[in-house]
């Protein structure tokens, strides 16, 4: 039976550990046979504190011996849990040992940070949480850092995206291993999709913290977003009173984008709101009902449908994007998802209210 190495250390994050064993773990009530055997390790075993505030019992990490068919899961934690595991040399060593023996070394949102420090993903593309993506890229040049992946394969080494990417990354390996069908099962039982649509930027609020009126570029983009449909790169420019070259290199350097890809982002911030906001306000302007209290009772209690968002090609036009063309290609290359799509999964349900 195949074995799941869940790795883990003081203060591990809580879901990095527990959603993928849980995952593995539910092929057996899917199928009525185990085939994975899940394992929660930590380097001297015992007792170990999760990020939740949960205690768990481990077994001794270094007592395990690496198989063939093992599946490693190195979870990730919060800096100062990360740091202390980077330091564990026992860790270290037991990982780089299992390496070229186990089937699949796998990580979960900073446990990226420590399979890196191990050399394990030197000239390979990796991924971790979007608000470590820099930092994980500074630390090890020799990584190449994708921000938008919600998981990575690589050969025997795969890693994930934030905390619950590793559900996503997990039910890849039950479908690679088992098939779609269990996949899709196992998916259905703990109520996720299969194959998560979009990248991991959707759930990126890393832009919005660029806006402060303290930052060198904040006053524009605020502008910018006020003003879509007028904004455009030289405009811009004039508001943050800089020449066009200037505006590109201080957007590079504050941004890492260009100004045209900073614009399009706003746009793509503004649709997506408009999709989970719809506008309601034509149910509040009724007409005065006529025919006593009685009517003005019948008309308060009337159930009326909520508004769905407006059209794409009126969310086009509302968004600054000029066509609904412009913004599918700005839906897809910033969330990996067409504006339809997107609005069957986020847009408020259809329902009725009072």
């Amino acid at each position: 039976m195949p074995r799941v190495v869940v790795v883990a250390f003081e203060d591990v994050q809580t879901l990095d550990a527990l959603g993928p064993a849980e995952v593995f773990a539910s092929v057996g009530r899917r199928t009525g046979e185990p085939h994975y055997r899940v394992v929660l390790a930590s380097v001297g075993g015992g007792a170990r504190r999760m990020s939740s505030g949960i205690s768990v019992d481990t077994v001794d990490l270094r007592a395990l011996r690496p198989r063939p068919t093992d599946v490693v899961v190195v979870a990730g934690g919060e800096e100062h849990a990360i740091r202390a595991a980077i330091g564990d040399a026992g860790l270290r060593r037991w990982i780089v040992r299992a390496l070229p023996v186990v089937r699949r070394m796998t990580s979960v949102c900073s446990g990226a940070f420590v399979l890196a420090a191990a050399g394990l993903l030197d000239g390979k593309r990796a991924t971790t949480h979007w608000s470590a993506c820099d930092r994980l890229a500074q630390a090890f040049p020799r990584v190449e850092v994708d921000r938008n992946a919600i998981f990575i394969e690589q050969g025997r080494i795969w890693t994930s995206a934030g905390v619950t990417t590793g559900i996503d990354m997990a039910l890849a390996i039950v479908e690679q291993d088992l098939g779609r069908a269990v996949a899709d099962a196992v998916a259905a039982s703990l109520v996720l999709y299969v194959r998560r649509p979009g990248f991991q930027s959707q759930f990126s609020d890393a832009l919005v913290a660029q806006t402060s009126a303290s930052d060198p570029l904040g006053p524009a983009i605020a502008w910018a977003r006020a003003n879509l449909g007028a904004a455009d790169v030289g405009a811009l420019a004039r508001r943050a009173g800089l020449s066009v070259r200037t505006l590109h290199r201080r957007c590079r350097e504050l941004l890492g984008i260009t100004p045209a890809k900073l614009l399009d982002k706003l746009r793509v911030e503004h649709a997506r709101a408009l999709m989970a906001t719809p506008d309601r306000g034509r149910h509040d302007q009724r007409r005065p009902a006529r025919g006593g209290r009685a009517a003005r009772r019948r008309q308060e209690t009337t159930r009326t449908p909520p508004l769905s968002p407006p059209p794409v090609k009126a969310l086009a036009a509302h968004s600054g994007f000029g066509n609904a063309a412009r913004m599918k290609r700005a839906f897809v290359r910033e969330l990996g998802i067409a504006p339809r799509d997107y609005r069957m999964l986020h847009a408020p349900r259809r329902g009725y209210s009072r």
